[in-house]
């Protein structure tokens, strides 16, 4: 199943970041762009782990102003790239599936396979992270108790979720759904459609 793949590629990202664990790290793709949808996976979830350390470094309540501005640049510029790669993993799949016959009454799904495919890469670092603090040494037993329950159910959510979305692209390769996507129309990094930023021209 794709989703087998898509999380063990996620699994590996996270604790490859983890072995440096640092935002500033260099960073490499483990698969060639001749290998395009797991170079695709695999960058993706980079990204989103990159950006999950962002914003626990900006939430730190004793953060330099200058610092937490710069740092907000940082996270902008990864909202930017997350929504980019996603919208380059629907363009594989569109490429994939353009020969399909869509059959009379198909429907379309609520998101695009890569907008869940992005759920799962974030899901993967959640269930990472609550792993980390259901089995961390110097927390109190009711401390790991109660994150072993949210890891529990983390857990059963990416069965459900990974579910989902591969039933999702069965349904598309058979003609049962079709993919309709729609290119995200951000606003505020726009210099025409941010009358902030318009203004400063």
């Amino acid at each position: 199943m794709f989703t087998t793949k898509a999380n063990k590629i996620f699994q590996d990202v996270i604790e490859k970041y983890h072995v440096i664990n640092t935002v500033d790290q260099p960073f490499e793709n483990a698969y060639p762009k001749s290998d395009l949808l797991e170079h695709l996976l695999y960058r993706k979830c980079w990204i989103d782990t990159v950006q999950w350390h962002y914003e626990d470094i900006i939430r730190d309540p004793q953060i330099d102003p200058v610092a937490a501005l710069t740092l907000k640049r940082k996270i902008d510029a990864s909202n930017q790239d997350r929504t980019d790669m996603v919208e380059y993993i629907d363009s594989y799949f569109l490429e994939k599936y353009k020969d399909v016959s869509i059959k009379p009454g198909a429907t379309i799904n609520t998101e695009s396979p890569a907008w869940g495919i992005d759920r799962l890469s974030i899901l993967a670092l959640k269930v990472y992270h609550m792993n980390e603090e259901a089995t961390r040494k110097d927390a109190s037993d009711t401390h790991r108790a109660a994150c072993q329950k949210k890891l529990d159910i983390l857990l059963e959510q990416r069965v459900d979720l990974s579910t989902a979305i591969d039933t999702l692209l069965k349904d598309i390769e058979t003609g049962d759904k079709y993919m309709k996507v729609y290119k995200q129309m951000k606003m505020y990094n726009d210099d025409e459609l941010n009358p902030v930023l318009r203004s400063q021209k």
